[in-house]
């Protein structure tokens, strides 16, 4: 086993275990082009987004990059907390790959790339308006298009019902009205996340029911794309812990065997990603393993790796970075729409620079309203996360250090004043647009340049912070924060410098390096 992976899935004696990723992969779907697996999430807020994973396995996945670069909206300059990119669907088609995603303040909007580990098409809004979520193509036989999706009630007033409407060939442009095909009001409450998929002249329809914490899996099946469409649920948590389970995509592998992606909410964690096989009986799938004889799947925690697949090295998301690239590692997101000013790899190599702007247009910074505050996913359930930083060219009015952040955050970091130098803990109070910053504890930096923090994220999902002079001696900060959840996310941790006042700010900060370990190593 290797010690140093924070979340082995492959149990490498061709057994694998749940989840696959315990990681914030909200909403994944997946597809296979030739023997690789192609993996694409919810991103939200955060940038770059569009996250694009692969695997070999459907087990073992590497973030390889994003297919946007910056949301096109000026709403995203500041962060638009739980707003932005929502549930994608990832298909491939006429030698591209396509990505059709909702977002729910401004339509639906497509992105394709001939390759998807190079530059991805900027977003075209395909339909524009409020309320259209989670859209998922099909190009039919007979030459033409369509989008499934799904309604947001908060932007458009109702929900559980899934619509429909033709696109353009190029995928570019809705070219028909939209169109009810499903009301699941009575028996399939808050169905979403619609998968259309075309299989023995039949159309499926794989949809989530009953809510994100609570729910369980349906699939639509009729005839004819605009129905009637009769339905079945074909898996539910049973007799297991894996609540949910919730939105996810079909696949196959090359050696016809078939697998659903999921995700089960898991609030401060997020939504972690689940694998479960899939077999067909009379024209409906049965996902996970029906134990109880009822014709309904439950998911499974341990199973045999898919058939027909290569042996590969078990592996995971990146987490740790010495910044010796000339890039970001990719686990890495800004909370907002990103500029280069932000930061530099170059004018100190093998330090990542953050250089203390003040983003927000306001002249109180907050970390809640800065842009330029730089996030990585929570990817296991305990670990410890380190940095070093030099703090010697921080501007006055200005505070750099290290953060966990979700529906709420605190941070350990360094605050300079016309006067002084602070070590300063400090925990945000109220919600979303109401954030404040409460100062827990503030010390006299006895350091002249340079200070090491550490945060351990413990198992009851409590945070605690730490400092030291010489990276050997360490004081604890003096309580501990019950980390939350976000606004559809789990908590992120990382790193900020931000700065108060309008004036320009010429100072930065230095980070060596950001290492993330499992705890007790």
């Amino acid at each position: 086993m290797n010690k140093y992976m924070l979340w082995k899935a492959d149990l490498e004696d061709g057994m694998y275990k749940n989840p696959i990723l315990h990681t914030d992969y909200s909403d994944p779907d997946v597809i296979r082009v030739g023997d690789t697996f192609y993996m694409t999430a919810s991103s939200f807020n955060y940038i770059p987004g569009l996250p694009i994973l692969t695997s070999k396995d459907l087990v073992n996945w590497n973030i390889v990059n994003y297919a946007v670069k910056n949301i096109p909206y000026d709403d995203y300059e500041l962060p638009a907390h739980g707003r932005g990119i929502w549930a994608p669907s990832i298909r491939y088609n006429d030698n591209k790959f396509w990505i059709f995603v909702g977002m729910p303040d401004e339509g639906i909007f497509m992105t394709s790339a001939e390759d998807p580990l190079g530059e991805w098409s900027p977003l075209v809004c395909v339909r524009e308006g409020k309320g259209f979520i989670d859209p998922c193509p099909l190009w039919d036989d007979d030459a033409r298009a369509y989008v499934v999706h799904a309604y947001a009630k908060s932007r458009i007033g109702f929900k559980s019902k899934l619509g429909i409407f033709e696109i353009s060939i190029d995928g570019k442009r809705c070219v028909s009205e939209d169109k009810f095909i499903f009301d699941g009001t009575e028996t399939q409450p808050t169905i979403e996340g619609p998968k259309i998929y075309k299989r023995n002249n039949l159309y499926y329809i794989f949809a989530p029911a009953g809510g994100v914490k609570t729910g369980w899996q349906t699939v639509l099946r009729s005839e004819h794309i605009y129905g009637p469409y009769e339905e079945k649920i074909v898996m539910h948590q049973g007799n297991t812990d894996i609540n949910g389970p919730h939105q996810g995509g079909l696949v196959d592998t090359l050696c016809g065997e078939e697998w659903f992606i999921h995700f089960q909410d898991k609030r401060v964690y997020g939504r972690i990603c689940h694998l479960q096989p899939v077999k067909w009986e009379n024209g409906w799938p049965i996902i996970g393993i029906d134990n109880d004889g009822d014709g309904i799947g439950e998911p499974v925690l341990t199973f045999r790796k898919p058939a027909g697949v290569p042996t590969v090295e078990p592996c995971e998301p990146g987490t740790s970075d010495n910044f010796t690239s000339g890039s970001l590692e990719l686990q890495w997101q800004w909370l907002a729409n990103s500029k280069d000013s932000f930061y530099s790899l170059s004018d100190n190599p093998s330090n990542l620079r953050l250089y203390n702007l003040n983003t927000t247009g306001e002249e109180k910074a907050i970390i809640w309203n800065s842009a330029n505050v730089l996030t990585q996913k929570v990817v296991c359930p305990e670990f410890v996360a380190e940095t070093k930083m030099d703090f010697s060219n921080l501007a006055v009015d200005a505070k750099a250090g290290m953060l966990i952040i979700g529906g709420g955050y605190a941070s350990m970091c360094i605050e300079r004043t016309q006067e002084e130098i602070n070590i300063v803990y400090l925990e945000s109070e109220g919600e979303d647009k109401n954030q404040n910053e409460n100062i827990i504890e503030r010390l006299p930096c006895k350091a002249s340049n340079e200070i090491y923090f550490r945060m351990e994220f413990n198992s009851d999902q409590t945070c605690t912070f730490y400092y030291s002079i010489d990276g050997v001696n360490w004081s604890k900060a003096v309580k501990d924060f019950s980390s939350k959840k976000g606004t559809w996310v789990g908590a992120k941790i990382g790193t900020f410098c931000i700065a108060d006042g309008e004036a320009l700010k010429r100072g930065y900060v230095d980070f060596s390096y950001f290492r993330v370990t499992k705890a007790g190593e």
